[in-house]
């Protein structure tokens, strides 16, 4: 739970900081704070988890500024379920 909370806390740090505008930042945002809410809540449901991970990936995947964090971000989701078939 704490690597989710701290991978999720830097992602929306550096989104908050990148300059750049893009089409579905607003997606990025609203899904980054549900993910810190489901973190705050307890343990959260791995679809759920997935959900939101899906949505931002396709949010913020081309801005290769925040790359290494959605990478973290990944890495912790997957901590409550394993890799997603096909990834490893």
């Amino acid at each position: 739970m704490t690597e989710l909370r701290s991978a999720v806390s830097r992602l929306r740090r550096r989104l908050a900081a990148h300059p750049g505008e893009f089409a579905d930042r607003t997606i990025a945002e609203e899904e980054l704070a549900a993910l810190a809410a489901m973190a705050a809540d307890g343990i959260p449901e791995t679809p759920c988890l997935r959900r939101s991970l899906l949505l931002i990936a396709g949010a913020i995947g081309s801005v290769s500024a925040l790359s290494a964090d959605l990478t973290e971000v990944r890495r912790a989701v997957d901590l409550f379920g394993g890799p997603v078939r096909g990834q490893g």
